[in-house]
């Protein structure tokens, strides 16, 4: 099969995927509960190697507590350690947090940046994480956030055949359409973890079982 041809076809199938996903998950949005673009940019931080139930735990006395990017950037690295400890990689997360607060409150005023390039320039700050921002705060799709689930699930779709999460993101932008980005990252986090969960996939249950390739049904 030419390049062309596999790429028509897994266009194709995503435009499908897309359909049926969006009859049952109309609404995905971030699990990161936040009200402002700093808090979203903090919890999103904390999340690396984190359930989002466990940080939606910490952050409602973190956002208390610390209300602008002056105060994470004064914050004193051994409290805000004990304080996101449970997150694990506390002792890089506070320096990321601490940092990039420093950042925001030295070159933005200490408001959260609106560009790709901004936010990848802040400490603790990459391409995922200002993905998510970019498309749930700020409602623009500059990208697919992959994170395990998108990873796992692109992979059982066959919508790429790729294992590097920049090379997924590329091949995921090329065949969903732009104004389903962040939606769709959304929504198959969300399935990740209802449905198609890693060691028992319900198969029998999902809505795209006609429609993957890895489905048992």
């Amino acid at each position: 099969m030419s390049p062309k041809v596999a790429a028509a076809e897994r266009k194709a199938l995503a435009r499908k995927i897309v359909a049926r996903l969006k009859k049952e998950y109309p609404d995905a949005t971030c699990a990161l509960h936040h009200s402002s673009a700093l808090e979203l940019l903090v919890a999103t931080i904390l999340s690396a190697q984190c359930t989002d139930v466990r940080v939606n735990m910490v952050t409602p006395h973190l956002f208390a507590k610390y209300r602008t990017a002056a105060d994470y950037a004064a914050a004193d690295p051994r409290v805000l350690e004990k304080e996101i400890q449970s997150t694990g990689f506390f002792r890089n997360k506070t320096k990321s947090i601490i940092g990039m607060a420093q950042a925001l409150v030295e070159r933005h005023g200490g408001e959260v940046p609106q560009t790709m390039a901004e936010l990848t320039a802040l400490p603790g700050v990459g391409r995922k994480t200002a993905n998510v921002i970019l498309g749930t705060w700020f409602h623009k799709n500059e990208g697919v956030v992959v994170d395990t689930h998108v990873h796992r699930l692109a992979r059982l779709l066959k919508l790429t055949r790729q294992d590097d999460p920049v090379k997924i993101e590329q091949d995921l932008m090329a065949i969903v359409p732009r104004d389903d980005w962040t939606w769709f990252s959304h929504t198959l986090i969300q399935h990740g973890r209802r449905v198609c969960i890693a060691r028992r996939p319900r198969c029998a249950d999902c809505v795209l079982n006609q429609l993957c390739p890895s489905s048992t049904v």
